[in-house]
């Protein structure tokens, strides 16, 4: 009996915890800090603009994609190529709901013909 109410108990806790998460908004803010605390800006821009790494702003990817991607990285990942795979120790869901929350809002870069020392 207490090994069946221990099962319902903990049940009822990863219910509530998941509901909890399911209702929590993402701060892009938040997602800032964490961009820049795991320096995600050294491939990827200060503001997602792109460089070693991919253009990431603006953001538009559903999370499970972009949440796969970051989890995964590019098989066969060097530092030379690709994007290592971030694990959940280091990144937690949350945190990484938040960092594409702040991509999003972020402004697409400009074209290159739209910026005058690329044209002339």
């Amino acid at each position: 009996m207490q090994r069946w109410l221990m099962a319902v108990a903990l049940l009822t806790l990863g219910v509530a915890t998941f509901a909890q998460q399911a209702q929590r908004k993402p701060s892009a803010a938040h997602g800032r800090e964490v961009y820049m605390k795991l320096a995600c800006y050294t491939c990827h821009g200060t503001v997602g603009q792109g460089g070693a790494g991919a253009i990431l702003a603006p953001n538009t990817i559903p999370f499970e994609a972009f949440q796969t991607w970051v989890r995964n990285g590019t098989p066969g990942w060097s530092v030379e190529r690709g994007m290592p795979a971030w694990s959940r120790s280091v990144i937690s869901d949350d945190d990484l709901a938040d960092v594409r929350e702040y991509l999003a809002t972020l402004p697409a870069p400009k074209a290159a013909k739209d910026i005058a020392l690329l044209r002339d």
